[in-house]
């Protein structure tokens, strides 16, 4: 339903990323795995989560006597420390444990290093589409004697930012995290209290408004989103504020509001 709500393109779904087992991170799972066959995917869809996620997913359409049109393929996540578990041409994506009443892992995506650009401004016309490519791959264009005929900088630009995105939820307070997500572009971290709560946030294996921020200050994160509220929060000014005495540059993840990060 929300997907549908912000006209996301469910046919652009190809991994799903589970980060533990509380209902409100996976209870919506199985209805989008039948929507997703009821509209005729035939792709293959790969499912990161953890031990027994398959489990739920198998009993549940054995069950229900439910055959989905496309094929599943399940990734136990199983690290103890970070660890990279998917890769394309385009980026990485490692998880890495956090701290909650049960398994829980985090994930991290990071752009690989971009293409140079080519300078419109200094480009010969002539030049063919593998010139073009290779100058693109940062290498000169040479002669069949080896002599160079285009050194790579006089007619390329250097490539856009390579960006990255942390994910942390849920989680209490631990020191090691800011190390694991150090210096990424756009860091998410659940804050479900406000820092009076402290003592609730520890034994509820939670964060707080003022632990948050200061993960994002100690990680020199660029930018830090906060969300996960407890529902005793009907104002969620205070939690941003509080925050922001630690680090300015907080945002609360709004449902429905775009955060770009820029190139």
């Amino acid at each position: 339903m929300q997907l549908s709500r912000y006209r996301a393109r469910t046919s652009r779904i190809s991994h799903i990323f589970i980060s533990h087992l509380h209902g409100d991170h996976f209870f919506g799972l199985i209805g989008l795995l039948n929507t997703l066959s009821l509209v005729g995917r035939k792709n293959l869809l790969t499912i990161y989560g953890p031990p027994g996620l398959d489990d739920i997913l198998t009993v549940h359409f054995r069950v229900s006597q439910t055959v989905l049109n496309f094929p599943v393929q399940f990734v136990e996540l199983l690290a103890t420390q970070p660890e990279m578990i998917y890769e394309n041409t385009q980026l990485t994506v490692s998880t890495f444990p956090v701290q909650h009443r049960i398994a829980c892992w985090g994930f991290l995506f990071r752009e690989k290093t971009k293409q140079r650009r080519i300078n419109k401004n200094t480009m010969p016309v002539d030049l063919s589409v593998e010139n073009i490519l290779a100058l693109k791959n940062g290498e000169d264009i040479m002669n069949d004697d080896g002599d160079i005929l285009y050194w790579n900088e006089d007619y390329t630009l250097p490539p856009r930012k390579s960006r990255s995105y942390a994910y942390c939820a849920d989680t209490r307070y631990f020191d090691t995290l800011a190390e694991w997500v150090e210096g990424v572009d756009l860091l998410y971290h659940e804050t479900t209290f406000m820092d009076h709560e402290r003592r609730l946030a520890e034994q509820r294996y939670h964060s707080t408004t003022l632990q948050a921020a200061s993960i994002a200050k100690k990680a020199k994160v660029d930018r830090l989103l906060i969300g996960h509220f407890s529902s005793r929060y009907r104002n969620l000014t205070p939690l941003l504020e509080e925050s922001q005495t630690v680090f300015p540059n907080t945002s609360l993840a709004i449902e429905g509001q775009d955060f770009t990060i820029p190139e």
